[in-house]
C-alpha cells in the first residue's frame, strides 16, 4: 500500500516531500500525482532514458520461473542482507520477487520503482507494507534524502549517485549481477545474450567514490529445466527483446529435456559512510 511509505517519497518536479489526500499525492508547491486504481503512483521526472522497460509477456515469463524456485536460493542470498524491520527501495523491480522475499523476510517495509506499469501493477498486489511507483531509474529517484536502509539492483542497470543520496549513513546497496557462467549452456544453444567477463569488474568500478564492498558472494548451483522453463528463463529478460517465442522454441526442440542448466551470480553488498583504507 502506497500509504505505508509515502513518507519515503519525494516530489519528481521540485523533490519536496508528499503527503497522500483522496488518491492524490501533493507537495507544498501544489504538483499533485493521481494514484492509479489499482494503488500505485507515477512519478516520472524530467527528460527520460532511453532504457527499455519489461513488456507483459517478460514480466509473465518472469513470474513463472520465479514461481516455480528456480532462483530461490538468490531470493535467499538477498534477503540475508536485510536487518530487521529494514527499508527496502528496490529499483527495477520487476514481479517484486525479491522485494517480497526480503520485506518478508525482516518484517520491514519497501518501495519497488519500475519504469513499467505493469511491473508497478504487480507489485502493487505483493503486501500491504509494499507500495509501487512508476519512475525512470536513470532519472533522479523519486525518493527522499538518506530514508533507505537497504536499496535493491537485481540484474538491473545501477544509478549508483542516486543510491547513494537516498540511502542512510551505514546503509547497503545489494547487487546481484550474473557471472559469465549464469545459464552458459543456453547462450549458444539457444541465443541468449551472454555476460561481458569484464562486468564486475565494472560494478566495482561504478561504485568508486560513494561505496565500499563489505561482502561477494558466489552463488551458484544446478537446475534441472523443461522446455517451458527454459523458454520463460530466455523471454524474461533482455534476451526477449532479440527473439521471439516461435525462435525459442524452434531451437529447443533439438535439445535435451530436461536439460541441466547453470544458475551463477554474485550478491555482492556495497555500504555507504564507511572509510576506505589510504
Amino acid at each position: 500500500m502506497l500509504s505505508t511509505v509515502v513518507d519515503l517519497l519525494s516530489c519528481p518536479v521540485c523533490r519536496a516531500s508528499l503527503e497522500l489526500a483522496d488518491r492524490t499525492l501533493w507537495c507544498p508547491a501544489g504538483h499533485s500525482f493521481d494514484l492509479a486504481r489499482q494503488g500505485y503512483v507515477t512519478l516520472l521526472g524530467g527528460a527520460g532514458s532511453n532504457f527499455r522497460s519489461d513488456t507483459a509477456d517478460m514480466l509473465a515469463a518472469r513470474t513463472r520461473f520465479l514461481d516455480s524456485g528456480f532462483f530461490d536460493p538468490i531470493l535467499s542470498a538477498v534477503s540475508r542482507q536485510c536487518p530487521p524491520a529494514a527499508t527496502i527501495l528496490d529499483v527495477g523491480a520487476g514481479t517484486g520477487h525479491y522485494l517480497a522475499a526480503a520485506v518478508d523476510a525482516c518484517g520491514g517495509r519497501g518501495v519497488g520503482l519500475d519504469l513499467s506499469k505493469t511491473a508497478a501493477r504487480q507489485v502493487s498486489r505483493l503486501s500491504d507494507s509494499i507500495g509501487a511507483v512508476v519512475a525512470d531509474g536513470w532519472q533522479p529517484f523519486p525518493i527522499a534524502d538518506e530514508v533507505i536502509d537497504v536499496a535493491l539492483s537485481i540484474f538491473s542497470p545501477r544509478n549508483v549517485s542516486e543510491f547513494a543520496r537516498v540511502l542512510r549513513p551505514g546503509g547497503t546497496l545489494v547487487v546481484v549481477s550474473p557471472t559469465p557462467r549464469h545459464l552458459g549452456e543456453l547462450v549458444a544453444q539457444v541465443g541468449m545474450i551472454g555476460v561481458d567477463k569484464d562486468k564486475t569488474e565494472r560494478i566495482g568500478n561504478s561504485m568508486t567514490g560513494h561505496f565500499v564492498r563489505t561482502e561477494r558472494t558466489l552463488v551458484e548451483y544446478q537446475i534441472d529445466l523443461g522446455h517451458s522453463d527454459i523458454a520463460d528463463v530466455v523471454l524474461m529478460g533482455p534476451s526477449a527483446f532479440h527473439l521471439t517465442k516461435a525462435q525459442v522454441d524452434a531451437k529447443l526442440a533439438a535439445l535435451p529435456d530436461p536439460m541441466t542448466v547453470t544458475a551463477s551470480v554474485t550478491v555482492g553488498a556495497y555500504q555507504t559512510g564507511l572509510q576506505t583504507d589510504s
